[in-house]
């Protein structure tokens, strides 16, 4: 389906981007879901490390509050919309790289180099979303704090590990 014919249907349009980020997360679960059960359960947690069962419901949370983000960018014309759209797809990208040098290369030193790019890359598309659609922004930010709540228990795991 064409972008034109998408934009002509708002709902179908909203879904499209709501399951890209969730493919995203999909991507990233690939390698996730093979180390949980062996190498991540031998690593000493942080104190304030969550139960494994709270990260499901909280990425497909926020996945969702990405795709919806994505979308009302996309539904704006304007200038920097694709410029904007661009740098969210490259975002998730480093997200699923997060999965894939924490769990699949199961390293923490990895996991945190990338945890340092993937905050930045947020903050590059709340900037680009913010001269699009402000809206975008707000949904993001929930985002941002768990990030950076995953970046602290990523330095956790690689400082007693």
């Amino acid at each position: 389906m064409e972008l034109a014919s998408l934009r002509r249907r708002p709902a179908v349009e909203l879904l499209a981007w709501v399951v890209l980020a969730q493919l995203a997360g999909a991507l990233g679960s690939v390698f996730t879901v093979t180390a949980v059960g062996s190498w991540y359960a031998t690593l000493a947690r942080p104190w304030f490390a969550p139960p494994n069962w709270v990260f499901g419901p909280v990425w497909v949370t926020l996945f969702t509050l990405m795709g919806v983000a994505a979308w009302l960018v996309s539904r704006r014309d304007h200038p920097r919309r694709e410029r904007a759209l661009t740098v969210f797809v490259g975002h998730l990208v480093v997200n699923v790289a997060w999965s894939a040098a924490f769990f699949g290369l199961q390293s923490p030193a990895a996991g945190l180099a990338v945890i340092v790019v993937l905050i930045a890359a947020i903050l590059a598309t709340m900037r680009e979303f913010a001269a699009v659609d402000r809206r975008a922004v707000g949904l993001l930010v929930p985002y941002l704090l768990w990030t950076c709540f995953a970046a602290a228990l990523n330095y956790g795991f690689w400082s007693l590990n």
